[in-house]
């Protein structure tokens, strides 16, 4: 399974703003340091902060910062929230008896158990 760049850039910018506790941090600064674009991030940021995971603090002055401890932020429903977890599309399945979906659905599942066990301490 790849993640999507989407949720690559939420666990690179979650992570560094785990590792700058006390001060408010860019969207530019987090895009220089990881070459990535900062509309793509602000993008992320966005979503991050809908989740309640990240807060925005507006003004010249202004940034992000994590909104609870790194340790309130599981890996696994991260992922769950920003990836489309569908790994295989069978409605059109002429077989009653197929098993690929379920087999699927248990690798998911496995993948899904590791990250689940884990916060965002846990990789900072």
């Amino acid at each position: 399974m790849k993640v999507t760049q989407f949720t690559d850039f939420s666990l690179r910018l979650l992570m560094y703003l785990a590792q700058e506790p006390d001060r408010l941090v860019t969207i530019g600064e987090v895009a220089e340091v990881y070459g990535i674009s900062s509309q793509h991030l602000k993008k992320v940021a966005q979503s991050l902060s809908g989740a309640g995971l990240v807060k925005a603090v507006p003004g010249k002055k202004g940034g992000l910062r994590l909104a609870c401890s790194p340790t309130q932020i599981n890996l696994g429903q991260l992922i769950r929230r920003q990836e489309n977890l569908t790994l295989l599309d069978c409605a059109a399945c002429p077989l009653k008896t197929c098993k690929l979906t379920r087999l699927f659905d248990q690798g998911l599942s496995a993948f899904l158990d590791v990250f689940d066990g884990k916060t965002l301490a846990d990789i900072v």
